[in-house]
């Protein structure tokens, strides 16, 4: 019915003794609800983990930087993915946006040009392998950067500061020039993260986030399943005391 975080509990037993349960942890169900690294946001409906990096790096450099963290530049299954997207307060810096009320970075589309004669005309491409659920944007804004020679561009995505107009899913989307810099957004799937915020590979043991130290689950798909708790002895000689918030039967006395 709930976990005691003081020493003991008492209950009154029949004759009206006292009885002393010194049990510290109790296992109990649990909802997980850390499913991604720290600075990562996370979205049920696709089970994915979305990062902006402002490193402010080409298209190339910043599908590496994705690549590196076991993502790729970000595509949109669903329209209501791409809302909890623009709905997101990224908490970035302005130093690389062109206004302070307009944000844009790089996703995981190409422009690819199929006639230059009167108006540019062409079509969207996914960049990679991906799903083939992914649906491709509407007609571009082309930017201010392009050249006579490119005959693919890529894919930004701005959304707006104010909260407003955020969340009320307005945005653009522009084809750029692939080696002008800006920031991004990554895409992975969401992982299984341990109390220490480190991830954990598919199928190993790991204390997750949250309440309890004591709690060690097996990692499968992202989600921490077949969880165990140990159960904490009181501390011998001490009656008053804390736990450690991130270590199994550990404890502090707070006597004099």
């Amino acid at each position: 019915h709930g976990k005691e975080n003081v020493d003991s509990r008492h209950n009154r037993g029949r004759g009206g003794e006292t009885t002393r349960f010194h049990t510290v942890n109790v296992a109990q169900p649990v909802r997980f609800s850390r499913k991604c690294p720290t600075g990562w946001h996370h979205y049920e409906g696709t089970a994915s983990c979305y990062r902006v990096y402002l490193n402010g790096e080409n298209y190339w450099d910043a599908v590496q930087t994705c690549q590196r963290v076991n993502g790729s530049l970000a595509t949109f299954t669903a329209d209501q993915e791409l809302r909890f997207i623009l709905a997101q307060e990224w908490d970035l810096e302005e130093k690389t946006f062109v206004r302070k009320d307009q944000r844009r970075f790089w996703v995981g589309y190409q422009y690819v040009i199929t006639n230059r004669n009167h108006s540019l005309e062409g079509h969207w491409e996914v960049a990679y392998k991906g799903s083939s659920e992914v649906f491709l944007p509407p007609d571009p804004i082309f930017g201010t950067a392009m050249s006579e020679n490119e005959n693919v561009l890529c894919a930004q995505l701005q959304c707006f500061h104010f909260p407003t107009l955020r969340h009320h899913g307005l945005h653009s989307w522009y084809a750029e020039n692939c080696y002008e810099k800006s920031s991004f957004l990554c895409k992975r799937s969401q992982t299984c993260v341990d109390i220490k915020d480190n991830i954990v590979d598919e199928g190993y043991y790991f204390t997750p986030k949250g309440d309890d130290p004591c709690l060690s689950c097996t990692c499968h798909n992202g989600e921490p399943e077949m969880c165990v708790a140990a159960l904490c002895e009181r501390p011998q000689g001490c009656q008053q005391y804390r736990k450690d918030p991130k270590e199994c039967c550990k404890f502090t006395c707070l006597d004099p």
